[in-house]
């Protein structure tokens, strides 16, 4: 699965709520903000245009741009590195402030029914739409054919 699946396959309410969710103070700190306004084709970078892109960056990501998705993943994840870290100590994973090292393989510390189980931990602490968002990407960098993590609680908020 390609990381633009993933966020097609959560679907645009989703997609709104991860774009709503992106810091762009965040962005600035890790010297990111221009690269995602280049990214997103803005002219300038804010919540209300990043709002307002979504029809265009969810088209761009139907035509499988795979840099956007890329970008916009980083995007999301630096703006909730609190969450990466709580939820890879839940799992028991190794890492330096929620990266693990680029060659590690982590598949060993995700163990059976992991993702549901890291959902259910954390769906009332974060907004849903990161967590999922977060597991799915956890689960393509572990294995780029894993399916798509849906939660088995449809109404968990």
């Amino acid at each position: 699965m390609l990381l633009s699946d993933i966020f097609l396959g959560l679907g645009r309410e989703n997609f709104d709520q991860l774009l709503r969710a992106i810091s762009l103070g965040k962005l600035k700190t890790f010297q990111l903000f221009d690269r995602i306004k280049t990214r997103l084709h803005l002219g300038k970078l804010n919540q209300d245009n990043l709002r307002k892109c979504a029809p265009k960056l969810i088209a761009r990501l139907e035509a499988k741009e795979e840099e956007l998705a890329l970008d916009l993943s980083q995007a999301i994840l630096i703006s909730h590195l609190d969450l990466i870290v709580n939820v890879l100590n839940f799992l028991g994973v190794p890492h330096k402030d929620g990266f693990f090292e680029k060659d590690a393989n982590v598949s060993g510390y995700l163990t059976e029914n992991w993702q549901q189980r890291a959902f259910d931990n954390f769906h009332s602490q974060y907004p849903k739409a990161v967590l999922l968002f977060y597991l799915n990407h956890l689960a393509h960098e572990v294995d780029e054919n894993s399916p798509l993590f849906l939660p088995a609680t449809a109404n968990a908020q």
